[in-house]
């Protein structure tokens, strides 16, 4: 049976071969990699106890991403629904307006350490990859984005957003040309150019390193919250419920990180994944489906696929949780019962945006809006005593054309 071990960060529970739980993760990369891979483990190693790297660091998370990013009560929607008391800490203020900021800046911090000019990233949503546009330019490297040619289309916004700070735009229009196809293309890219290119991987997916060094950067997010939490509360409540959207699972780590060693009666952890249109098979919620092992960018973890093994096609409105597979980090917290994983559907996803957004002065992106959509369903069957907190990790500028074609007027 596969346990957590207490006062040890989830990041660092893997074993001598990278595997979290014996059984997930790892890093199947072809030998070109091994020495890249190898090379930046050591420096990242490094870097995490390195006083001078961590000051700056810090410096940039308050003074260019805005941390500490506000934590706020939704008085209206929890009147309106009844039962529990809904917070939300809101990390769509950090600059960009998306907890990717993080992960970027970090990246771009480490390619500087390491001598290297140029940046590659993929992208979804859009979000990695503006935010590594934006800390590309700021730290001054050239950026490569992979993206999705569906995905392109859907998220004009953010695409503008890229080529505006300098960063080149490929659009990938193999597979189902959306964020699977982008992270693929974005690895074969590095292969080749790994000499002088630094690869930042956009969640917690991936080469175990890749995994750690998103999950370091994300974590910022919950260590944030647990302050504020003990400033609202005077201290840690007796109920407590943490709802995040999960896709590949960066900002639900980052969101959870510092509670994982609570007691799960006082703090659950509900992970909500992208169900999909509610009249299809179609889905993008590998934990939430018993999908089975598989490997996938480098990485063992459950994964949506036919019978033969291969990597389904996934669907949702949300192109930030359009993945087929999940973080190894996820699949070891839901193995363990750590947390727990529900869905919601395109449909409960548009409702939950157009309540949330109606009663309170907030304009939470579609991946969030799941987070929202859990949240209603469980809100009114809960006492007043238990708190909701939902990690409203992104803004709904980018989702503008998709929230006009499905329901007209929007914010």
């Amino acid at each position: 049976m596969i346990k957590l071990k207490k006062k040890v960060p989830l990041i660092d529970q893997h074993d001598k071969n990278g595997f979290w739980g014996g059984k997930f993760g790892g890093n199947f990369i072809p030998e070109t990699l091994k020495k890249p891979v190898e090379d930046l483990t050591i420096l990242f190693d490094k870097l995490r106890n390195d006083k001078r790297f961590l000051k700056e660091k810090d410096y940039f998370f308050n003074n260019y991403i805005g941390s500490p990013t506000s934590f706020i009560k939704l008085q209206k929607l929890s009147d309106h629904l009844g039962g529990a008391q809904i917070y939300a800490k809101m990390v769509s203020e950090a600059n960009g307006g998306a907890h990717k900021i993080y992960n970027a800046t970090v990246h771009c911090l480490i390619a500087k350490r390491a001598g290297k000019k140029y940046i590659v990233g993929d992208t979804g949503a859009g979000y990695a990859g503006k935010m590594l546009s934006m800390a590309a330019k700021k730290f001054g490297l050239h950026c490569r984005i992979f993206m999705g040619a569906k995905d392109i289309k859907r998220q004009k916004p953010n695409v503008d957003a890229m080529k505006k700070n300098g960063a080149i735009v490929i659009p990938v229009y193999s597979g189902s040309q959306t964020l699977v196809d982008a992270v693929s293309e974005c690895m074969r890219y590095w292969v080749s150019n790994c000499d002088n290119t630094h690869m930042c991987v956009g969640s917690t997916v991936g080469p175990n390193i890749f995994v750690k060094i998103c999950g370091w950067s994300t974590a910022q997010i919950s260590r944030e919250l647990k302050t504020q939490i003990k400033s609202e509360f005077k201290k840690i409540p007796k109920k407590v419920k943490l709802i995040n959207c999960v896709g590949g699972g960066s900002s639900a780590y980052g969101f959870w990180s510092e509670f994982i060693d609570y007691d799960k009666k006082q703090i659950e952890l509900i992970g909500v994944e992208a169900g999909g249109p509610k009249n299809s098979k179609l889905h993008a919620a590998p934990l939430t489906n018993g999908a089975k092992l598989g490997i996938l960018h480098g990485s063992l973890a459950y994964c949506c696929q036919d019978s033969e093994g291969q990597i389904k096609e996934t669907e949702s409105i949300s192109a930030g949780l359009d993945y087929p597979s999940i973080s190894p980090m996820h699949c070891f917290l839901k193995d363990t019962k750590r947390a727990r994983y529900t869905s919601a559907t395109d449909e409960e996803t548009l409702k939950a945006y157009k309540l949330v957004t109606r009663l309170e002065k907030i304009n939470p992106s579609l991946e969030p809006s799941h987070a929202f959509a859990e949240t209603i369903k469980i809100a009114p069957k809960l006492s007043k005593n238990t708190v909701i907190i939902v990690n409203s990790c992104g803004d709904a500028k980018k989702d503008r054309d998709i929230l006009k074609s499905r329901l007209g007027k929007v914010n």
